[in-house]
C-alpha cells in the first residue's frame, strides 16, 4: 500500500474505523490471594451480560465493550466500565492490576468458569484448555484491541489501488498486510508497553525461572524484560505454528491443517500476537473464506497497573498510528520471518533492558534501540505526509526508547525492589479501586452520556 495513496485523502478519512477494548482481570482478596467466589451477581447471567462476563475461570472478569468509531469513544466507554465493575466489588475484593496473576491456590482450587447449559460448550472447552496447558497459565490476563478501517476509507483506497481484484480481495489484502508486519515489529508495542515483571512463586514456575531477583515476600521478578506474559513462558500453543498470511484461503488451509493434525482443537485456540477476526465467529474458518476478514485483534498489551483502567488512552492512539503504518510500510523477502519474528518477540519481552540484547532483521543483528528509533521516524514521516497530528505522542514513545527509566516496565521495578511484586500490586489495585468509587461518586451515572451502558453492566443489580 502506497503512501501516495493514503496522502490523498485526508487525515479525518484516514483515522476513521471502528474500535473495540477486551479487557481481563483476576479478582483478588486484600491479602493478595485470588479470589474463589463465583462471578458476582451483581452482573447478571455471564451467558446474557454482553459487557461483563468471564474469561477462563469464574474468578477472570473480562469487560468487553461495543465498537465505536473513535478511540476516545471506546476508551471513555471502558474507562466508565471499569469503574462499575471495580466499584461493584465486595469490600475486601479488587481487580488485580497486572497481567501475571495474583497469589494462586493449588491448580485443583481454581475455579474453571461455570455456565448453565446454554454455554456447556464453552465450560467444556475451558476444561479441555486446562488440561493441555494447565489451569495456571490461563490466569494470564491482559488487554485485546480490536480495529478496522471504515468501509468509506477501504473504498476510496481501493479505486486508488484496484488491479483486477474484486473488493474483498483488497480489504483482505489490507488486514494479511497489516498482520504479516505487525507480527514482525511488535517487538515495540512489547517494549513500550509492556509492564508485567514479577510472578509470585504460586504461578508457574517456567516463568520463575526466566527471573533474575527475588523479594523478600515469596516472589520473583525480572531486572531485565518488560513483559513475561508476552515471554516465552506466556500463555502459548505448545507448538510453534506459522500459519500463512499470504491470502486468507492459505490461511484457513494451514489451520485446518493444525487442527487435522491435533495441535488445535479448533481455530479459536491459535494464540498469537494479532488475529484476523470473521464476520461470523461461530463459524470462523467459514466466514473467513466466504465473507472475508472484517477486523483484526491486537493482543499484545498487558495490563497497566499504573492507570485506574488497566490501560492509557496514549497508548491506544500509539496503536492505532502503529496499525496505519503497518499498512504502508514495505515488506521484506526474508523467507524465515515468522520465526524470526517470534526470537524477536520474546528476547524484548524478556531481555529488552539487557543491553547486550540484539534484535534480528532479516538474518542481521542489530540493536533494539537503533532499530526502534528508524520505526518511529519513519511513522513520524507518515504522520506529517498524511496530516496527522500526533507529534506529542510519538514523542513519548520516542523518549522511552532512548530512555528505558521512562518504560512501564522499569518504573514497575523499582516499586517492585522496595515493596515486593504482591504488596506493589495490591496497592495499586487498591488505588485503583478508591478512584473508580471516587469517580462514580462525582458523576451522575443516570444522566451521564454513558447511561445506556450502566443498566446493562448492572443486569443483576
Amino acid at each position: 500500500m502506497e503512501l501516495k495513496n493514503l496522502s490523498r485523502l485526508s487525515s479525518d478519512e484516514i483515522l476513521e474505523g471502528s474500535f473495540g477494548i477486551e479487557w481481563e482481570s483476576l479478582r483478588a482478596k486484600d491479602d493478595g490471594k485470588l479470589s474463589l467466589s463465583p462471578h458476582p451477581a451483581i452482573f447478571g447471567d455471564k451467558l446474557t451480560n454482553p459487557l461483563i462476563t468471564t474469561d477462563f475461570s469464574e474468578s477472570q472478569i473480562e469487560i468487553i465493550t461495543p465498537t465505536f468509531p473513535t478511540v476516545d469513544e471506546a476508551f471513555d466507554t471502558f474507562s466508565l466500565l471499569s469503574d462499575l465493575v471495580n466499584a461493584s466489588l465486595p469490600d475486601d475484593e479488587y481487580l488485580w492490576f497486572q497481567s501475571i496473576p495474583c497469589i494462586l491456590p493449588y491448580w485443583d482450587q481454581i475455579p474453571i468458569a461455570q455456565y448453565s447449559d446454554d454455554g456447556i460448550d464453552s465450560q467444556k472447552y475451558r476444561e479441555d484448555l486446562a488440561k493441555k496447558y494447565g489451569v495456571k497459565k490461563q490466569m494470564i490476563s491482559g488487554v485485546h484491541f480490536n480495529f478496522s478501517f471504515s468501509e468509506e476509507f477501504l473504498k476510496k483506497l481501493y479505486s486508488f489501488e484496484n488491479d483486477k481484484m474484486s473488493f474483498k480481495e483488497f480489504k483482505d489484502n489490507v488486514y494479511l498486510k497489516i498482520a504479516r508486519n505487525y507480527l514482525r515489529y511488535c517487538w515495540l508495542i512489547i517494549y513500550l508497553t509492556g509492564c508485567s515483571i514479577g510472578s509470585h512463586k504460586s504461578f508457574s514456575h517456567d516463568c520463575i525461572h526466566l527471573m533474575d531477583a527475588q523479594d523478600d515476600f515469596g516472589s520473583y521478578y525480572s531486572t531485565k524484560g518488560p513483559s513475561f506474559r508476552n515471554a516465552s513462558c506466556g500463555y502459548k500453543n505448545l507448538k510453534e505454528l506459522y500459519p500463512s498470511y499470504n491470502s486468507v484461503s492459505e490461511f484457513v488451509d494451514d489451520i485446518n491443517k493444525f487442527i487435522e493434525d491435533g495441535d488445535l482443537s479448533e481455530a479459536k485456540e491459535l494464540y498469537t500476537q494479532i488475529r484476523l477476526k470473521p464476520k461470523d465467529p461461530k463459524n470462523l474458518l467459514n466466514s473467513l473464506n466466504n465473507d472475508g476478514i472484517e477486523y483484526i485483534e491486537i493482543r499484545t498489551l498487558d495490563i497497566n497497573p499504573f492507570y485506574k483502567c488497566g490501560l492509557v488512552k496514549r497508548d491506544m492512539k500509539f496503536l492505532h498510528l502503529f496499525l496505519i503504518y503497518m499498512l504502508i510500510k514495505d515488506e521484506s523477502d526474508y523467507k524465515f520471518w515468522q520465526r524470526e519474528a517470534k526470537i524477536n518477540e520474546e528476547n524484548v519481552a524478556e531481555r529488552a533492558y539487557d543491553v547486550s540484547m540484539r534484535l534480528l532483521k532479516d538474518g542481521t543483528e542489530i540493536t533494539i534501540k537503533k532499530w526502534a528509533y528508524e520505526l518511529i521516524n519513519e511513522m513520524f514521516e507518515m504522520c506529517d505526509v498524511l496530516n496527522i497530528y500526533e507529534f506529542d505522542t510519538l514523542n513519548i514513545m520516542l523518549k522511552r526508547i532512548l530512555n528505558p527509566n521512562l518504560t512501564y516496565g522499569k518504573k514497575l521495578l523499582k516499586l517492585i525492589k522496595d515493596n515486593g511484586y504482591i504488596n506493589t500490586h495490591l496497592n495499586l489495585s487498591m488505588d485503583n479501586k478508591k478512584i473508580s468509587v471516587k469517580n462514580l461518586e462525582n458523576i451522575d451515572l443516570y444522566s451521564n452520556p454513558l447511561k445506556k451502558y450502566v443498566n446493562i453492566a448492572l443486569m443483576g443489580k
